[in-house]
């Protein structure tokens, strides 16, 4: 009986995307706006509920900070734009 092999793919077949570290978006506590304001910006970014919004909310006010995608960098950049559109601080940083 003749052995059978798997094919293995080139290294040449893998893209730059498959193996790329993921991004995050990263906002930021500010005492500038209101919990209203951050939620409805989250539910613009990120399409979270506005139950979901307010524990981000939360989570920045009583920590400082929170993750609020992770992903591919240019998702990350878009998110990380529409909460800066109204002034929040938002960092995005490859993880």
């Amino acid at each position: 009986m003749a052995q059978q092999t798997t094919p293995r793919p080139d290294v040449d077949d893998v893209t730059e995307s498959a193996v790329a570290p993921p991004w995050m978006t990263v906002l930021h506590n500010c005492d500038c706006h209101t919990f209203e304001q951050v939620v409805r910006q989250l539910q613009k970014a990120i399409q979270c509920s506005e139950a979901e919004g307010w524990e981000i909310a939360w989570q920045v006010h009583n920590t400082g900070k929170a993750v609020v995608k992770v992903g591919a960098e240019g998702e990350c950049v878009r998110v990380g734009n529409i909460l800066s559109a109204i002034g929040l601080v938002v960092t995005v940083v490859q993880s």
